[in-house]
């Protein structure tokens, strides 16, 4: 025998033996990952909802060892327990300021993110009465919509691990995953493994070639939907105890029902799911009429209507980002203006037409979702165009009848601006047999303070020469903030809008004149009603503060200055105001 054939031999035999030992590996590898419970432990141990099974693991011809690793990698990163019940974490000072970087340009804590895990628990935050209410168990089924684009990894995890974990199986027939275009790395091939192999059975990915926006991406969704419910999610939420079953039993009662959940704060910073401070008292959609939505304290004519604190309760308008609708009213009513783009308006809209066309909106206070609130959005909008102007442009022309005038006050630039043909729209408006705007102001948003209505005067407040303007000095409305004294613009501008009211307030829309005892200097705060912010409208022009019995006075206050109460003297010009219009 040669060497040749001595040493073929041995090499075959060792060569033979060498496969053998990594096919061996390789199947105890893979039966072993497969049990493994890093992998399936969030997927066959859900304490509510789906069941998934070992046969829903891609078989091995399918598994891809670098996706594998991938995910392997992002969960070895998790600590167990972190966060758990929805509590903070906070990371030490030394590490505060890469946080703090990495917040710049996600908008929320994304290394915290990624180490709390997907199927983390949160705490019931649902008044006490929810807890004994009785939902039948032959609900309508639900396609849950979530859209997104460049969405972060571990957030748009931890929003799908909770539809999965708190929705009943007989309610969710779906979850639609849209992807408006997004090109983040792991939103691409391992995005599609995962879905694949943890979640097949009830997660549909559906992927945009272009972006185009939340408004038509939640559209393609819906139409991809079969569920007899839709419920649009955002890509950053986890969802409540027992969240579903409210929202589509309520709409199970009157399909022209149109529910959204109490939204709960999760912190961006240390992700903690806040509940209000454990009070059970929540707020309703309203709007501004610079076309933004607002939050709103409940009527107290709508809490004795709804009797209870748990009761559905009747919201004027929505958020937008989390709601439930009956698929078929949902196209029947209009589903979204495909002539909006991108984002923004769309909520405001459906809001008025749904009232205005013989829809209901309320609050579903047994039904709580959390959501991370951004202070910016981490991603850019095609264009650079002002589409939340533009979109409720459109939506004032056709829902706000000759209310449309203090839309356009504020937003001056858009009234002559091409937004595009609303043809269809009005004829929608008109097929629908909808009220008007007024109707809705009378009877959905009774409150709502009109700045030109059920007031005494209203426009600029002008000093007796005629310099110097009662204003706002662009400061934030949402807070306490010193009532300011500025040139006054040739016509009336936005931020010099006031009103006096009938009621004896000197007013903008959500904040009134109040006076610090202390300093005599002139606040404004949230409309209370209260006798702090009682004046009296002289007829010589003087606006005297009741409880301190002084006038308002801009002597001695520099431009852009805090303007103070003195006693009244009918011989100082600087307590004269005149206003634009007298009723």
């Amino acid at each position: 025998m040669s060497h040749y054939g001595l040493y073929s031999r041995k090499f075959l035999h060792k060569l033979l033996v060498l496969c053998s030992c990594i096919i061996f590996v390789w199947f105890i590898f893979v039966w072993g990952y497969a049990d493994s419970p890093l992998v399936i432990s969030s997927l066959t141990k859900q304490p509510v909802g789906p069941s998934f099974y070992k046969d829903d693991i891609v078989p091995p011809k399918q598994f891809n060892f670098i996706l594998e690793h991938q995910i392997t990698k992002d969960e070895a990163n998790i600590i167990p327990g972190l966060g758990n019940h929805g509590r903070a974490v906070r990371f030490a000072d030394r590490h505060l300021e890469k946080v703090k970087e990495i917040m710049k340009i996600e908008a929320f804590n994304l290394i915290l993110s990624n180490k709390i895990a997907y199927n983390r628990s949160i705490l019931d935050a649902r008044h006490p009465n929810c807890l004994y209410k009785y939902y039948d168990t032959n609900l309508l089924t639900a396609s849950v919509v979530i859209i997104f684009t460049n969405e972060r990894w571990s957030t748009l995890m931890r929003t799908i691990y909770s539809v999965l974990n708190r929705t009943p199986y007989n309610i969710l027939h779906e979850i639609i995953l849209v992807d408006d275009a997004s090109d983040h790395v792991e939103l691409k091939d391992k995005l599609d493994y995962y879905i694949d192999t943890r979640f097949p059975k009830f997660v549909k990915l559906y992927r945009l070639k272009e972006r185009s926006g939340l408004i038509r991406a939640r559209l393609h969704g819906a139409r991809k939907a079969a569920g007899d419910v839709l419920i649009f999610l955002d890509a950053h939420c986890e969802v409540g105890v027992k969240w579903a079953e409210p929202l589509v039993a309520r709409i199970k009662e009157d399909r022209k029902n149109v529910v959204v959940p109490i939204i709960d704060v999760i912190d961006d910073m240390t992700f903690e799911y806040q509940n209000n401070g454990g009070s059970y008292d929540f707020e309703v959609g309203g709007f501004t009429w610079s076309g933004h939505f607002t939050w709103i304290k409940v009527s107290k004519e709508e809490k004795i209507r709804r009797q209870t604190p748990e009761a559905p309760t009747r919201s004027p308008t929505m958020a937008g980002g989390l709601f439930a609708i009956d698929r078929k009213y949902f196209w029947e009513i209009g589903s979204y203006d495909e002539g909006m783009d991108l984002w923004g308006g769309e909520n405001l809209e459906m809001s008025f037409r749904v009232w205005q066309c013989g829809g209901i909106m309320e609050t579903i206070p047994c039904s709580r979702v959390g959501h991370v609130f951004r202070s910016f959005h981490p991603y850019s909008f095609p264009g650079d165009k002002d589409s939340h102007g533009i979109n409720t442009a459109r939506t004032v022309r056709v829902w706000m009848d000759e209310y449309q005038r203090l839309f356009f006050l504020h937003r001056p630039d858009l009234k002559d601006f091409d937004i595009g043909n609303i043809t269809s729209r009005l004829q929608l408006r008109k097929s629908l047999k909808c009220k008007s705007f007024s109707w809705y102001l009378q009877n959905i948003y009774k409150n709502k303070f009109i700045p030109d209505e059920n007031v005494e005067a209203y426009g600029r407040a002008l000093t007796q020469d005629g310099a110097n303007c009662l204003d706002c000095l662009q400061q934030n409305e949402d807070e306490k903030y010193n009532l300011g004294f500025y040139p006054c613009h040739a016509s009336l501008f936005s931020s010099q809008l006031f009103s006096f009211s009938r009621k004896g307030e000197l007013r903008r829309e959500f904040t009134c004149a109040e006076v610090d005892i202390a300093t005599r200097q002139v606040f404004m705060d949230k409309c209370d009603d209260s006798a702090r912010q009682k004046w009296k409208l002289e007829d010589n022009g003087q606006l005297v503060n009741v409880r301190m019995g002084e006038c308002l006075d801009a002597q001695g206050v520099p431009v852009n200055g805090t303007l103070r109460v003195a006693l009244c003297d009918i011989n100082r010009p600087t307590q004269i105001w005149i206003w634009d219009h007298y009723l």
